[in-house]
């Protein structure tokens, strides 16, 4: 079965915990000095927060998966979807190993879908998540837009053309 994943980049991370564990009626499953994660049953979504260095807000939505079969069609629906699909593969994020794919939607939204496969010691220094995005911003860009990317701050690569 499949949950939906929210990450939200948050600027307090004790007074963000303390409001989703009151909004969620349940502490985060997972709490580490940057990060902290709920998952919920109802409804069933794999919610996160972080305070990474990124602009407070939403920082992308995502469908996590169960199994490798599930995987395979959230990808087959991916690449139907239209816009450019960015295979991340293996990666560490978010203290979790996993496999995922990015795909904006027509409104710069990031998605990943992913499959976790093992926890992680640490975060991840997130260059699979960036590069991914970075490349994504540079295939939809115009080429004047596209040749600054890489210089920008990691807030601002994350939809296409938000720069």
């Amino acid at each position: 079965m499949k949950r939906l994943h929210v990450h939200v980049a948050v600027d307090d991370l004790k007074r963000s915990i303390g409001f989703y564990s009151t909004l969620f009626a349940a502490e985060p499953a997972v709490v580490k000095d940057d990060y902290a994660k709920w998952m919920l049953d109802d409804p069933r979504v794999n919610f996160a927060i972080s305070t990474r260095g990124r602009e407070a807000g939403l920082d992308h939505l995502g469908i996590q998966v169960e199994n490798r079969d599930e995987l395979q069609d959230v990808y087959a629906r991916l690449n139907k979807a239209g816009g450019t699909v960015i295979e991340q593969g293996e990666t560490r994020c978010c203290y979790a190993k996993s496999e995922k794919s990015w795909i904006d939607d027509p409104s710069g939204i990031a998605w990943e879908t992913f499959l976790t496969t093992g926890e992680s010691a640490d975060y991840g220094d997130g260059t699979g998540e960036h590069e991914a995005r970075v490349a994504h911003a540079k295939s939809c860009c115009a080429p004047e837009a596209a040749a600054d990317t890489a210089s920008l701050p990691e807030a601002k690569t994350s939809g296409c053309c938000t720069a």
